[in-house]
């Protein structure tokens, strides 16, 4: 949202009344002390994930007195919950003053008091299935769980989850992520259980480390973290990810492996990120200035150039505010017809049992 700062107190005065924003702040007030306070830690954003590089420049470019401090962009949901703990009393540059993390860890997250409350300006176009009510958390993307194959290796493109099983995938299928950490690899177990049938939540995350036991058992199974390095020196030929990050990998290999991605026929799973600001911020303001940029038009139709659905997509595409060449790259609507939303309280039960159980159930130490 681009406000001039002649009207900012204006209508931002509005938005509070309509929205009941948390912040007694005026856009122009935040953007003002953020420059004050100079400096945004994130963490864990690659640049590839979801556009994170478009993204982090386009801020730049418009906050040019704020300098990015990106903290470790591999890290899996987890490690950026550990991060907050860990740095509670240090206001130095390890501190993150933003989060992105999966579903489940947004309430967690709020119950343990590591985030504070903030509603962006855009709050009304956020569906209130993916956001609390109090500002605490907030949906910003979705993608559909797909397979990405190195094709120089992989003779036959698997088109479902029974296909990874078969000898012909022998030591070439990974996840994107460690199961015990990553919201990546956590659902990507929940897919797979829902491919076998199990309903959404414990029981799918049963099944699904049933069948990576299975998968393991069998000799398909790498335990290393997938990327587009590991999936062109043919470290990880078929790799399980989130669709936007398949499609981001492809554009980076550029064809040099070719790959193919696809999204499988049964246990089509869509998964929601959100961001949250981490209650210790030492930079408050920038980090709401952050959040102010990220539920902008600009920001999300950012994140629909890296392939992922923006949580304001449904009022952007009613409004045309969406952009036409970015939409024209995603692939085909009929691969997301089949998408199943989990609610939160499956996504909650899936992650107790996946992370519970992993090394019990598959044995398989994912690095």
């Amino acid at each position: 949202m681009t406000l001039k700062k002649t009207t900012a107190g204006v209508m931002v005065a509005a938005l509070l009344a309509s929205t009941g924003m948390v912040s007694a702040q005026s856009l122009a007030e935040i953007e003002a002390a953020a420059k004050a306070e100079g400096m945004l830690t994130t963490i864990a954003l690659p640049h590839s994930w979801c556009n994170y590089g478009g993204v982090i420049a386009g801020f730049k470019a418009k906050y040019p007195e704020i300098t990015v401090n990106e903290l470790n962009p591999d890290a899996g949901s987890a490690d950026e919950v550990e991060a907050i703990k860990a740095n509670k009393d240090n206001k130095g540059p390890q501190a993150p003053d933003v989060v992105d993390v999966g579903l489940a860890f947004g309430p967690s997250m709020k119950e343990e008091g590591l985030l504070q409350p903030y509603k962006v300006s855009t709050w009304d176009e956020i569906p209130d299935s993916v956001k609390d009510a109090e500002g605490y958390w907030y949906g910003d993307y979705y993608g559909v769980m797909s397979f990405i194959v190195n094709k120089d290796l992989v003779a036959n493109t698997p088109a479902d989850w029974s296909d990874l099983l078969k000898p012909e995938y022998a030591g070439q299928v990974a996840l994107a992520g460690d199961p015990r950490a990553s919201n990546q690899a956590i659902l990507g177990v929940l897919a797979a259980g829902l491919s076998k049938g199990a309903a959404a939540g414990e029981a799918a995350g049963k099944a699904g480390l049933d069948y990576f036991a299975e998968l393991n058992k069998a000799g398909n199974f790498v335990p290393v973290i997938a990327k587009a390095g590991t999936i062109a020196q043919g470290a990880t030929p078929i790799a399980i990810a989130w669709d936007y990050n398949a499609l981001s990998w492809a554009d980076e290999l550029a064809g040099n492996p070719p790959v193919e991605v696809v999204v499988p026929k049964s246990g089509v799973l869509a998964g929601v990120y959100v961001q949250g600001i981490s209650a210790y911020a030492p930079h408050p303001n920038a980090a709401k200035l952050w959040m102010e940029y990220l539920y902008s038009d600009e920001g999300q139709n950012l994140w629909l150039k890296g392939y992922c659905h923006p949580a304001r997509f449904n009022a952007m595409a009613a409004a045309g505010k969406l952009d036409a060449e970015a939409m024209a790259k995603l692939p085909p609507a009929e691969a997301y017809e089949a998408a199943y939303f989990p609610t939160l309280d499956e996504v909650n039960a899936n992650k107790t049992a996946v992370t519970g159980g992993w090394d019990a159930v598959v044995g398989a130490n994912v690095q």
